[in-house]
């Protein structure tokens, strides 16, 4: 098969690939990923680049095409614009998160007992008389001193174990991970150890993907990084993801490879600005929905997207790094936390764990708001949950220029009500590229306020402000023009945005109202509420009532909990005992299908208006 060049500016970067190729693919074998929420079917337009060279002609006037479209038919110079782009970003700590983890209210009733250690060990040396083998001296030790009895070595420890007992004068420090009572020495070192025991957390989000580096002596976290999920590039939703493996012969496998890939680079990341080796880290905790899972560990997800959703595993065997490529400790055990149902999986079971809620007398909702937007209900007696498909908008799919939280998302608002004019903020301090889920909560919000929409989500004709227009897409708003903005190109809100919104605000509200009838239970019940989610700290309770996202409840029972996926698999790293409860977890959460009878659908029409079609639902909060 031939093969042509294609250039990517303003890099610069040359590649060549077979003919055929679409241009997401070709930029991507120059490690350059660009956006295709809808998993490459060219219907949501966010893989625009442009070409300005082909067959040795140039294209001065050419306008914009669809990268997953366009195939390299000749030789090509094409320009991929950092709109298309997904770009990485950072994830910052609050100094709450950087304190030690053992001060988390779990350990008031629970000991640390972490699920590595390193232990030093001072072993009798052998004689004549003592010729019992180089591990059973090891064993010996670890029976009468540590009480751990028939533990198990990896090969390659076994391999290298007389050497370094005899470099250490049978002084060695072993690395020894315990799983449910079984016990494997992963590593062995000579003498006393020159590092503390270290373990990974690992949040695999459909859209972010967060590692944490942990130190299980002191429970705190050494360092924290996080991106954007490579799987990305073919679809922004599960739906779109599982689609592409289904319809492509090696889909799985690119989609596999594509979450791996980010995990490496994140541990890449954290390990060498830490001067760690890769040896050193023995385990590693894994928390993510349900088609998440089954990705990374290569399992087919196909039957979770179609009637009657069934999973191929809800709780997952303890695999080696080696098996899947993750690179760190090649023996390294890779823990994949349990889930519940199709669509409420191991990000949501470490979240309850991390909150307490399944110990708690309180009654307790908890809402993870992302594309999934998984809900659960209840407290130490029982616990509903459900999931209700919100759609990726409040992270930036979906919307026309919607994009995640990172450096240039919009993540505030205010407009003035007389004059119209747009106050924004955009993360980092940059000029604004466009806007995440907390900046669209604030527009809709504050476009409602101001009278630029209506409560059905229609813009209103606005002759006094130049920023309310007839644009491609329709009626839109103007949040910042072009000559104010990082890309060149206006930031605007169209009415079809807005539509998009008021459906994923809907069926986040109809999911926890249908949750309650359930349950026969007054929303006034509810103790508390928990805000988890990729960008839950930046919420604004009242902005998020106000258009009907969240129940109208006083504002002292909502708490921001941040990232509780990731908390929860650092929970279990850090006690043998929480991966037991968290599968206890796992079987006492029942999952309410929405999709059974018309209470969802019902709830969920009703919820297509801002805030509600029923405003005594909405009481406190003054509309």
């Amino acid at each position: 098969m031939d093969k042509f060049s294609v250039t990517i500016m303003p890099e610069n970067l040359t590649v060549y690939v077979p003919q055929g190729t679409n241009l997401i693919n070709a930029a991507k074998t120059a490690g350059i990923d660009i956006e295709s929420p809808c998993g490459c079917r060219g219907t949501c337009g966010k893989c625009q680049v442009k070409i300005i060279n082909l067959g040795g002609v140039d294209c001065p006037d050419s306008d914009y095409v669809l990268a997953c479209q366009t195939r390299v038919e000749k030789d090509m110079v094409i320009e991929a614009p950092q709109f298309s782009r997904l770009t990485k970003h950072k994830v910052l700590l609050s100094s709450e998160e950087k304190e030690s983890l053992l001060e988390h209210g779990y350990f008031k009733d629970v000991e640390v007992n972490p699920l590595c250690k390193k232990i030093y060990a001072e072993l009798d040396k052998p004689d004549l008389t003592d010729s019992m083998s180089d591990l059973d001296r090891v064993r010996m030790h670890l029976m009468k001193n540590c009480g751990i009895e028939d533990v198990k070595i990896s090969i390659s420890a076994l391999r290298k174990l007389s050497n370094v007992v005899r470099e250490g004068d049978f002084n060695i420090t072993l690395t020894i991970v315990t799983i449910k009572d079984s016990a494997e020495i992963i590593n062995i070192e000579a003498g006393k150890p020159d590092s503390p025991s270290l373990g990974l957390a690992v949040d695999i989000g459909t859209t972010t993907v967060v590692v944490n580096l942990i130190d299980t002596e002191n429970g705190k976290i050494i360092d924290s990084a996080g991106t954007y999920n490579k799987q990305s590039a073919y679809g922004s939703d599960v739906i779109s993801r599982i689609v592409y493996c289904d319809e492509n012969d090696n889909g799985l496998e690119l989609l596999q490879k594509a979450v791996i890939e980010t995990i490496n680079e994140l541990i890449d990341t954290v390990l060498k600005k830490n001067k760690i080796n890769k040896s050193d880290i023995p385990v590693m905790v894994c928390a993510g929905n349900t088609v998440m899972s089954h990705m990374f560990l290569n399992m087919p997800p196909t039957f979770i997207r179609l009637e009657p959703y069934v999973p191929g595993a809800s709780k997952y065997p303890v695999v080696s790094s080696k098996d899947l490529g993750i690179n760190i400790n090649p023996d390294a055990k890779v823990i994949t936390l349990p889930s519940v149902a199709s669509y409420v999986g191991g990000d949501i079971t470490s979240g309850v764990l991390s909150t307490l809620m399944s110990k708690s007398e309180l009654l307790t909702l908890f809402i993870d708001v992302g594309t999934n937007g998984e809900l659960v209900l209840g407290n130490s007696d029982w616990m509903v949950s459900c999931s209700c498909s919100a759609g990726p908008a409040f992270e930036g799919s979906g919307i026309t220029c919607g994009m995640r939280a990172m450096d240039g998302a919009i993540d505030w608002i205010e407009i003035d009500k007389e004059s119209m004019e747009v106050k924004v903020r955009a993360i980092g301090n940059k000029k604004p590229l466009g806007i995440c889920g907390s900046g669209l909560i604030y527009s809709l919000s504050e476009m409602l306020d101001s009278g630029i929409i209506d409560r059905a989500g229609n813009i209103l004709e606005n002759g006094s402000s130049i920023r309310v227009r007839m644009g491609n897409e329709g009626k839109e708003f103007v949040l910042v023009f072009a000559k104010d903005s990082g890309s060149g190109r206006d930031v605007v809100v169209t009415e079809g945005d807005i539509k998009n919104l008021i459906r994923a605000k809907g069926a986040i509200f109809a999911g926890i109202r249908t949750m309650l009838q359930q349950v026969e239970l007054d929303v006034d019940a509810i103790d508390r509420v928990y805000i988890a989610g990729g960008f839950g700290n930046y919420i604004n309770i009242t902005d998020a009532v106000n258009i009907g996202l969240f129940p109208d409840l006083p504002a002292d029972k909502y708490a921001y909990i941040g990232n509780s996926s990731v908390h929860g698999a650092m929970l279990v790293l850090l006690c043998q005992e929480a991966l037991y409860e968290i599968e206890d977890i796992s079987d006492r959460i029942t999952y309410i299908e929405l999709s059974i009878g018309n209470k969802f659908m019902d709830e969920f029409i009703s919820a297509l208006f801002i805030p509600h079609t029923n405003l005594n639902l909405f009481q406190r909060c003054g509309v």
